[in-house]
């Protein structure tokens, strides 16, 4: 598996090494040691999660306040634009974003540590969306900055207006949003 460092050099894309024939494929989608190698730590994984998406729907820009989640995502079916966003106020890339692609094609995967925002944005006509997180979901200390915050200015691909949850319409602006130091 090969680990690339995006222009926020925490948050990674891992593209696995495919093994593909007649019959179809084979692919280590992941390896712990592999894994904390590339990232320098220890994680621990404790939740699965599986979402599935029309087109042109918009989640996020999610994370948790206390009990942080790191995340590892990926797409089994589909093709989404993936964002992070660095949230921690202490960082020089404070109100950064990176965005890729994410597809059951391309079978990358992005890791989103904690203190990063997270969103994305289904590209196809739906999408499956699976991913792995290192604390459990807290709903008392998940947040939600507005997806189209003027000062963070992510350039989403997306189509006319998104279809957004009741939360992610109300979602802070960075400047007014609980952050991390």
């Amino acid at each position: 598996m090969e680990m690339t460092p995006l222009a926020l050099p925490e948050v990674l894309v891992l593209e696995p090494r495919v093994f593909a024939d007649a019959r179809g494929f084979f692919f280590e989608s992941y390896n712990h040691r592999r894994f904390e190698t590339a990232i320098g730590r220890n994680v621990r994984f404790v939740q699965d999660n599986h979402s599935c998406s029309l087109h042109n729907v918009l989640r996020g820009l999610h994370y948790q306040i206390s009990q942080p989640q790191g995340k590892l995502v990926r797409v089994v079916r589909g093709e989404v634009f993936d964002v992070a966003v660095d949230i921690r106020k202490s960082s020089p890339t404070f109100g950064q974003w990176v965005g890729e692609v994410l597809s059951a094609a391309n079978k990358r995967q992005l890791w989103i540590p904690e203190g990063f925002a997270h969103g994305f944005l289904v590209l196809s006509e739906s999408a499956e969306f699976l991913y792995k997180t290192t604390d459990y979901y807290a709903p008392q200390f998940e947040r939600t900055i507005l997806w189209n915050d003027p000062s963070l200015a992510i350039r989403w691909p997306v189509e006319g207006e998104p279809l957004l949850s009741e939360k992610d319409l109300q979602g802070a602006l960075l400047p007014q949003a609980e952050l991390f130091d």
